[in-house]
């Protein structure tokens, strides 16, 4: 089952969970440049490498956690449908 649910992760979910579709999402991606711009213009290059490091590994965290909690809520529903169409005891 992990190979098919990474396989929907993978192809299909990834590119639609980056796609923005709310004012929300749009708002919060300005302000992200914005700060960005800002944190470019107040740090040194090597500052802005170690910032630039930190945040990708924030990313990268986040990331993972957001698969395993997709890969958890698939789990979730397919027992809780199983229990509840009684094949599951």
């Amino acid at each position: 089952m992990n190979d098919t649910l990474e396989k929907l992760w993978n192809e299909h979910l990834i590119d639609e969970c980056a796609t923005m579709y709310t004012e929300e999402e749009r708002k919060l991606t300005k302000k992200a440049i914005e700060l960005h711009e800002r944190v470019n213009n107040l740090l040194n290059n090597e500052q802005m490498q170690a910032l630039e490091e930190y945040v990708d590994a924030l990313c990268d965290i986040e990331a993972l956690f957001a698969k395993k909690a997709f890969f958890k809520g698939c789990e979730f529903s397919t027992s809780f449908l199983l229990e509840v169409v009684g094949l599951k005891k």
